[in-house]
């Protein structure tokens, strides 16, 4: 897979900005601050319908402009698509393929398949779990599109299930009032308010979305964990092995422990739903699901976060993106690997590493303030990104501003 053209327009700080790609490597080079970051992530964007840097669209528009556009031309095993989307302020984002409207924006996803690497991984080791939930669930769409709509779908089970919850001990001081039991003793169920009855309902429905995304997440993490291990250990040789595992609320103490089955897993969340409602209830906050899990990961016999160095934590998070990079490989799709700013930090042994390891995929792009800190095994072609202008070596400026 490859991406041979790329356009943004009102994206970020780009007025208009088009790139003509050729597979290999592609290296944009040019001062911190003139927009290649914010071209790779609207390549990262197209990929994924989400940014790596914000969690909302609106700081996507260019300031003074109602809507960002981004286009892309993916070529796939012979097979040519153009995909759109616009990124509406204060409206729904619209999508198309080969110039025809689609009826979500999550349709287009598969399309094209990246792989960015960013200064922002860092947070995948030393961050708090939501990074690395999202990391795994990023993945997880990237591998199998039909995720995004699993996902989706937990996420509104959650928030309706957190709503009713809040509601929960209040309505509940009025039912015991009423019925006038002992001050411990739950209040009669023909009491319960009748919006608290529904709880089991939003029970079955967060066991049954959850169970899906947790099944998904648990072969995610079995697969990935001998690639990033083998990454490591080529980026970082000298350091003590990393692990991963995967920590889940049900109460298993790792991946081993979790069965594979989405209905299993459903049993399991509905029963420690039951176990736990009363704390729910006094917390007014569900305590059980996807979103409560942790992506455990180790350097050595501890944990990474704490333990590794910061150059020990820089190669863990770029060996989980180039996990992720070989695994989608392994599932015959080559995704576009995107390297934002990465061997600055690296010193020259790692960046060899890594270049010997991302060196012969299909296509690499690459973004550096300084060209001589690429190594020479990803020399490629070379655009010159300055203030509103994109110059590819030994051709006329590309993307002035309007």
């Amino acid at each position: 897979m490859f991406l041979r053209r790329f356009s943004v327009t009102d994206f970020r700080s780009w007025p208009e900005a088009e790139l003509e790609l050729d597979p290999g490597v592609t290296v944009l080079v040019g001062s911190n601050g003139v927009g290649k970051t914010n071209l790779v992530e609207g390549i990262g964007y197209l990929a994924s319908l989400g940014s790596h840097r914000v969690s909302s669209d609106v700081p996507l528009i260019r300031r003074g402009a109602e809507q960002a556009v981004l286009r892309g031309e993916v070529h796939h095993h012979g097979r040519k698509l153009g995909v759109e989307l616009e990124i509406n302020a204060g409206k729904q984002n619209r999508a198309r393929v080969n110039r025809s409207p689609v009826s979500r924006p999550r349709d287009v996803l598969g399309i094209l398949r990246s792989v960015l690497f960013a200064p922002e991984d860092l947070a995948l080791v030393r961050g708090d779990p939501g990074e690395r939930r999202r990391f795994l669930d990023d993945l997880l769409v990237a591998r199998f599109p039909r995720y995004a709509g699993v996902r989706s779908d937990y996420d509104k089970v959650l928030r309706q299930r957190s709503a009713l919850l809040k509601t929960a001990k209040p309505a509940l001081r009025g039912a015991r009032g009423r019925s006038r039991p002992e001050r411990s003793a739950p209040p009669p169920q023909d009491d319960l308010p009748d919006d608290l009855t529904t709880l089991e309902v939003w029970d079955g429905h967060l066991a049954r979305t959850g169970a899906a995304l947790l099944a998904g997440r648990r072969e995610l993490v079995v697969a990935l964990a001998p690639y990033a291990q083998d990454a490591f250990a080529r980026i970082a040789p000298t350091s003590d092995p990393i692990g991963l595992d995967y920590r889940s609320s049900v109460g298993a103490a790792g991946v081993a422990e979790l069965p594979s089955s989405a209905e299993e897993l459903e049993a399991l969340l509905l029963h420690r739903l039951a176990e736990v409602r009363a704390q729910e209830i006094e917390r007014g906050v569900c305590l059980v699901g996807p979103h409560r899990d942790e992506l455990e990961l180790a350097l050595g016999d501890g944990p990474a976060k704490g333990y590794a160095s910061h150059g020990e934590s820089w190669a863990f998070a770029l060996a989980l993106r180039l996990a992720s990079y070989r695994l989608l490989h392994a599932d015959d799709v080559e995704p576009v690997l995107v390297l934002d700013d990465v061997f600055a930090e690296l010193d020259s042994a790692r960046r060899r590493a890594l270049a010997e390891l991302v060196s012969g995929a299909e296509q690499v792009l690459v973004t550096a303030a300084v060209g001589e800190d690429v190594p020479p095994e990803l020399d490629g072609v070379r655009f010159a990104v300055g203030d509103r202008s994109v110059v590819r070596e030994g051709t006329a400026p590309v993307g002035p501003a309007r």
